[in-house]
């Protein structure tokens, strides 16, 4: 007895959580990548299960993809991406911009503020934001700052509110959505 696998087409299974099915339908493109592969093969959801896991709460997907070279091989890991097309706004920030913390999370706003003198300097203001998903080096703020505002990349664990600052854009942190480590 040997197993029989198909090798063209093949089929990637993932799961998705619940809250999320209802964005997603058969046709839905989907991408697989992974470190063997050298380009990132794009197929097709075929079947949703129409059972939740009751453990997990997540539901089955299955995806097919044209395999004709053979790069996709049965019982491969791969990571997969699928867009469920929500197109909420947000603004994306670096991870490193964020000061988590139990109370709540918050960035440091740079804007121009007025000493007890009475004379203005560049200081940060510390806001409390909402943030959403995370994707590679990035964080969506979804509430609490707004589109053209400057906010600290770096060192925000040494920042307090009021403090004085001098902007030095020379050294960023990594923004990247989809960042690969420089040692692999």
């Amino acid at each position: 007895m040997v197993p029989l696998e198909s090798m063209d087409p093949v089929y990637v299974n993932f799961t998705v959580p619940q809250q999320s099915v209802a964005a997603l339908s058969v046709g839905n493109e989907v991408q697989v990548s992974a470190e063997s592969l050298a380009v990132r093969p794009v197929g097709r959801v075929t079947a949703i299960n129409s059972e939740v896991d009751p453990t997990t709460r997540n539901v089955q997907i299955q995806a097919t993809f044209a395999n004709p070279r053979g790069a996709l091989r049965p019982g491969m890991f791969v990571d997969v991406e699928v867009n469920l097309g929500t197109s909420d706004p947000v603004i994306a920030l670096p991870a490193s911009a964020i000061s988590y913390a139990p109370y709540g999370n918050s960035v440091f706003v740079v804007t121009e503020l007025k000493g007890p003198g009475g004379k203005a300097y560049r200081g940060v203001q510390q806001r409390f934001v909402k943030l959403g998903a995370g994707r590679g080096d990035q964080v969506a703020v979804i509430s609490g700052v707004q589109p053209g505002e400057e906010i600290v990349t770096s060192g925000v664990f040494k920042l307090r509110n009021g403090a004085a600052v001098f902007v030095n854009n020379k050294v960023r942190p990594s923004n990247n959505p989809s960042p690969k480590p420089e040692d692999s």
